[in-house]
């Protein structure tokens, strides 16, 4: 799908005299319309301070009006079609209609998401910019050098939209029945057997990065450029296993073609509740899912951010939305703006230490 334009910045509120809403009738949270409230009989000095306070001075954009009142746009660091895009242009049209504007989003891929990451960390804070990010946010972010923006300080966290549950996969030509196989296995042959992933710092590369950590075990890691050719040469036998996303190997574990051996998370999933977890399989505390959230740049309006986590939060337990997402392999989540924040924070600081203990560096 090709990049939309960006949208032009919006034209300065009108300067007009703040007014009370009529008592019986339904008005706007003033926290998210940012519109003062005048008392009757206000003299100059109230009404000049009420101006001052609501940014009339320096125009601010979206105060003495309803926001929005242009079109939202959702930055997708990724190409299209993928599954981050999909998910990010589900919430984005379902988005539009409570917020009364379209929610455009636009794939800005390159550099494993850094270019995206960077355009909403340099946007305005007025609203109408937001990230989709994914579990490779913090992965990158503790395992690049310079960053041109600060993870935490940059951003202000929205909602965690899903949680993704990834599958140890092995081609059946490989003598794993479970996971204890595939350790033993790995230590008889140290640096024999071959990960395949979609690519440096990915979820899929921390999986397996983590494994290897956690069982004194050495494989080869074999980067691709996205998950169908990851696909293609385990199904074709060029690699020995793989750490995914479930719904994209479960068609071919049903025919043979592959064999599933366990999950990442630390319990058992609905969709393969047959499937044990690795953590119950002999190795005690693995735990790693995929994830994807919403981010605005630092500084804005805690009204707007708290609106658009409870907007979303209402379309993630949509029936269809529900179903559309487990077609996708994903559970929802829909998390506040404070919860995803501390969630971020954590998982930062995890995959630093993952990182560093695997001797994992980005340049």
């Amino acid at each position: 799908m090709p990049e939309h334009s960006p949208i032009p910045a919006a034209q300065g509120p009108r300067r007009r005299a703040p007014t009370r809403p009529r008592p019986d009738s339904a008005s706007a949270d003033p926290r998210e319309t940012c519109a003062p409230v005048a008392t009757r009989g206000a003299g100059r000095r109230s009404l000049a301070a009420l101006a001052a306070a609501c940014g009339l001075v320096a125009a601010a954009p979206t105060c003495a009006q309803a926001w929005p009142v242009k079109p939202v746009r959702l930055l997708v660091p990724f190409a299209p079609g993928g599954t981050t895009d999909v998910i990010g242009r589900l919430v984005a049209q379902r988005l539009g209609e409570p917020l009364g504007q379209p929610v455009v989003v636009e794939n800005r891929a390159g550099a494993g998401g850094m270019i995206g990451y960077e355009a909403v960390a340099r946007a305005p804070a007025d609203g109408y910019t937001l990230l989709m990010m994914t579990i490779a946010f913090p992965i990158n972010a503790g395992m690049r050098k310079d960053l041109p923006f600060d993870p935490v300080k940059s951003f202000a966290p929205v909602t965690q939209l899903v949680s993704l549950p990834l599958m140890l996969v092995v081609h059946p030509s490989l003598p794993v029945k479970n996971v204890r196989d595939l350790i033993a296995l790995a230590r008889a042959r140290p640096g024999q057997l071959t990960y395949a992933t979609s690519g440096h710092g990915t979820s899929p590369h921390m999986a397996a990065a983590m494994f290897t950590s956690m069982t004194g075990t050495q494989m080869v890691h074999v980067p691709y450029k996205g998950n169908a050719p990851t696909l293609t040469d385990l199904l074709g036998g060029q690699v020995s296993l793989t750490f995914g996303i479930a719904q994209a190997f479960l068609p071919h574990v049903k025919t043979g073609r592959l064999r599933a051996v366990a999950v990442t998370t630390a319990q058992r999933t609905a969709f393969a509740p047959q499937l044990p977890t690795i953590a119950e399989s002999g190795l005690p505390g693995y735990e790693i899912s995929a994830w994807q959230g919403i981010l605005a740049p630092a500084g804005t309006d805690p009204a707007i951010v708290g609106r658009l986590s409870r907007e979303i939060g209402r379309i993630l337990r949509l029936p269809d939305v529900v179903e559309r997402l487990a077609h996708e392999g994903a559970e929802p989540v829909g998390s506040s703006p404070e919860d995803f924040g501390q969630y971020l924070r954590s998982e930062l600081a995890r995959w630093s230490k993952v990182g560093q203990a695997a001797g994992l560096r980005i340049d």
